[in-house]
């Protein structure tokens, strides 16, 4: 389909008003799924947080980077592992994820993000001590730690200069020790730290569906107060709990909207931020 120029200013004049309410404001991002591993989707992605960037909105993009991590710990012949959908990282898988997220996937993001015409500095949680964790206690799953501190010093200070913060998700722990963690969970609290105006989560799914199977069933917004409701009843199910978790963790310590999307759509982020339509589901208070 071709555009007009006056459909094309058209799009712009909708955009304004939602372009008014986010410029200046903190956006929060996490990024991963099939939205990594797809080149046209990497490159929607990228163009969708530098356009954000240049009309004034203060993107953070948080990822994480599950596939590569599996590809590489195929290489080396060892096997992936899940407990309760967590990864189980040893000592040896450890030093894997470090080196996929905190080198590889998170340099490639930011040099994407040049490319396209923006300014991005690349981060883990063990910079500017901004993730501190310890072991996580549920399941004995080695090196995946829970949070224990969030410290944004040095993501508003990348802001500040202009820049887009690109986060890795690992953090210290005592010592010398290094976790993985959770890039939802990361990126919830780093939003609640920031007070952000909204968390993204780009998902595998076309967001919270009433029917498991029927994307007609979408539900496009729900209370954090009818989650428990919706567990219930299975409508929340699976690895769909976590998620939702985060985004209800995060509208309660201060975010003011959280959001599932689906990032197999091209420019989902635009279609939830800068139109009437929206994507994926909206959690609210």
């Amino acid at each position: 389909m071709t555009l007009s120029n006056i459909d094309r200013a058209d799009v712009l004049v909708q955009a304004l008003p939602y372009i008014q309410k986010y410029v200046g404001r903190t956006v929060v991002i996490k990024y991963g799924g099939n939205a990594m591993i797809s080149g046209e989707l990497k490159d929607s992605v990228m163009t969708d947080i530098v356009l954000l960037s240049l009309v004034g909105v203060n993107v953070v993009l948080v990822h994480g980077g599950g596939p590569e991590i599996n590809e590489m710990l195929q290489k080396i012949g060892k096997q992936s592992r899940f407990v309760n959908g967590l990864r189980y990282t040893d000592e040896e898988t450890m030093e894997i994820v470090q080196m996929v997220l905190a080198g590889k996937i998170n340099k490639t993001l930011t040099l994407m993000i040049e490319n396209h015409g923006g300014r991005a500095i690349g981060l883990s949680g063990l910079d500017g001590g901004m993730l501190k964790a310890k072991k996580y206690e549920k399941d004995d799953i080695g090196f995946v730690g829970e949070l224990t501190k969030v410290d944004v010093s040095i993501i508003n200070d990348i802001i500040s200069k202009g820049y887009i913060p690109v986060i890795a998700t690992i953090a210290a722990g005592e010592g010398n020790t290094v976790y993985n963690i959770n890039a939802d969970t990361a990126a919830a609290a780093i939003a609640a730290q920031l007070s952000a105006e909204k968390l993204i989560l780009m998902t595998d799914t076309p967001g919270l569906l009433r029917e498991k199977d029927d994307v007609n069933t979408l539900i496009p917004v729900v209370k954090v107060s009818e989650v428990p409701q919706l567990i219930s009843e299975g409508i929340i199910s699976g690895g769909m709990v976590p998620k939702v978790e985060c985004c209800v963790e995060a509208v309660r310590r201060g975010v003011k909207q959280t959001n599932i999307i689906d990032g197999r759509v091209p420019h989902s982020i635009l279609i939830e931020m800068l139109t009437d339509e929206g994507s994926g589901t909206m959690f609210v208070l």
